[in-house]
């Protein structure tokens, strides 16, 4: 009889033999076999070292076989198939009515890293592009006396979203709208969010086919990536209060980004990632366009 741990590195192996892509969670096959392992099985995902060692028996073999299957044949992110994804230690539910959440923003919310520009005056917020709610539910977490609204332009994206914020109980405090961009958001705010659609259109014909089986209307930016971009700086200051900042995710398009926007002033923000994939701009920097 197989122990946990040699499960998941057999796991591991036929996910690497079958060439399954990765990035919605996890970034490596032998952590993607843990995650879908220890699930199929019932176990906490963060008891490894406690469980390593248990027996895996015919029962449990055969259950991961068929998710192993199902992971390989489908190219459907795991967090598709578990219904469950992770962002800075908090679990929200998935599916494919939404983009994986995968935001560094989410960093920036747990780490303070935004919280300079913030202040008494900072009670509302805006996470636009919301897709299934984390953002949202990560700022209202972040920072008990704001309000968040969460806008999408996908009725699908906010019946999860909606999940998710009644899963943290946070009806309350967290508003869902249906809006296209920010037609239909209210302001003004003291804080945007915003992790949009940036991918170009090369980089969206090379994606792997996991993120295929994300919704295209949360990935693609256009030739340029910069499509929704453009019409959110636009617009936004309009909806923005004197000493708001937009916190803004472009992925690896900063050098699109930049040759969109050469004279525009941002403070590029550490994450992870690096220094490219995150920015930060204020009102008056926007006014300015």
């Amino acid at each position: 009889m197989s122990t946990v741990l040699l499960t998941i590195e057999a796991a591991a192996a036929r996910l690497e033999q079958a060439g399954v892509g990765f990035g919605h969670g996890t970034t490596n096959a032998f952590d993607e076999a843990a995650w879908l392992v220890l699930w199929r099985l019932g176990l906490p995902l963060d008891t490894l070292d406690d469980v390593a060692g248990q027996p895996v028996d015919a029962d449990g073999q055969a259950r991961i076989d068929a998710l192993l299957d199902e992971r390989i044949a489908s190219r459907k992110p795991a967090a598709y198939l578990t219904r469950e994804a992770w962002l800075q230690g908090v679990p929200f539910y998935v599916d494919e009515r939404a983009i994986v959440p995968r935001s560094f923003i989410a960093e920036l919310l747990a780490d303070g890293s935004i919280d300079p520009w913030l202040g008494e005056h900072t009670r509302r917020v805006l996470d636009l592009c919301t897709g299934n709610g984390s953002l949202a539910v990560l700022a209202a977490m972040a920072w008990p006396e704001v309000q968040v609204e969460a806008a999408d332009l996908s009725p699908e994206a906010l019946a999860v979203a909606r999940i998710n914020v009644d899963k943290h109980d946070l009806a309350g405090r967290i508003a869902l709208v249906e809006s296209d961009g920010l037609a239909q958001v209210s302001g003004p705010f003291d804080l945007v969010l915003c992790n949009p659609p940036y991918v170009n259109s090369d980089s969206m014909a090379a994606l792997p086919a996991e993120y295929q089986a994300e919704p295209a209307l949360a990935l693609a930016g256009g030739k340029d990536g910069m499509d929704f971009v453009r019409r959110l700086l636009q617009g936004v200051s309009a909806k923005m209060s004197p000493l708001a900042v937009l916190v803004l995710e472009i992925g690896n398009e900063r050098p699109y980004f930049e040759a969109a926007f050469p004279a525009l002033e941002v403070v590029w923000l550490d994450t992870s990632a690096g220094a490219d994939q995150v920015l930060l701009v204020t009102r008056e920097a926007l006014s300015l366009l």
